[in-house]
């Protein structure tokens, strides 16, 4: 499993003009075959009088599946040259539609690899782009009189608090990168003399977009 992997924040578009011939770029966040082919869909009803709408994709943190189709163009022209460009990036899942209007004059097999891959390009470079990191989600409880001591300890070793909760007890919702779980447990335990209760609330891909607020992604277990 990877514990970070950079993807796309949200949906985007970009739209370059070759001889004539629109190619219009959009690419999306995705996580599960299910989302692409809605997605597919939607682009295909949306875009139904272009001539073709080309795609590729690549999904998955354990076991990583790429696919990518040419919807018609000559093989080897379309899809594969949009999905080289995702891995170029190193992004993960995501997906890629590269829409083509013809404009009347052929581009031969180098003019079309050209022209979907400075699509693909072009909309990565117009994205906002976020690393998704790998987060253990801790529950905290804690004596009020140790708050001082534990939010010191959370935020001096980058930790993020999710969540606080003023109850009985001070709970706080922590998250703790994946391989460094045991390391913080034993440390709010020392640091409240065991007094502290931990509950692991499962695993999360998380990321922190422009103003720095915290996305949960995906629950991994």
């Amino acid at each position: 499993m990877l514990e970070n992997y950079v993807t796309i924040y949200k949906e985007n578009k970009a739209e370059i003009v070759e001889k004539k011939s629109r190619f219009i770029a959009t690419i999306k966040h995705v996580e599960t075959e299910e989302e692409i082919k809605i997605f597919l869909e939607q682009i295909n009803k949306k875009y139904f009088d272009a001539r073709h709408n080309v795609f590729a994709y690549t999904i998955g943190t354990k076991q990583i599946l790429e696919r990518c189709s040419d919807d018609g163009e000559p093989s080897g022209t379309a899809g594969l040259p949009i999905l080289e460009v995702i891995r170029g990036n190193n992004l993960h899942n995501v997906i890629i539609i590269v829409t083509r209007y013809f404009g009347g004059t052929l581009l031969g097999t180098g003019g079309l690899v050209r022209a979907y891959s400075s699509s693909a390009k072009s909309v990565i470079e117009t994205s906002d782009i976020v690393e998704n990191i790998l987060y253990h989600l801790l529950e905290v409880k804690v004596d009020y009189n140790l708050t001082g001591k534990v939010q010191y300890e959370i935020l001096q070793n980058n930790h993020i608090i999710y969540e606080t909760q003023y109850l009985d007890k001070v709970c706080y919702k922590v998250l703790v990168k994946y391989s460094e779980k045991e390391i913080f447990s034993n440390k709010m335990l020392d640091i409240t003399s065991g007094t502290s209760v931990i509950n692991n609330e499962g695993i999360y891909y998380a990321s922190t977009d422009s103003d720095k607020a915290i996305t949960l992604r995906k629950k991994i277990k």
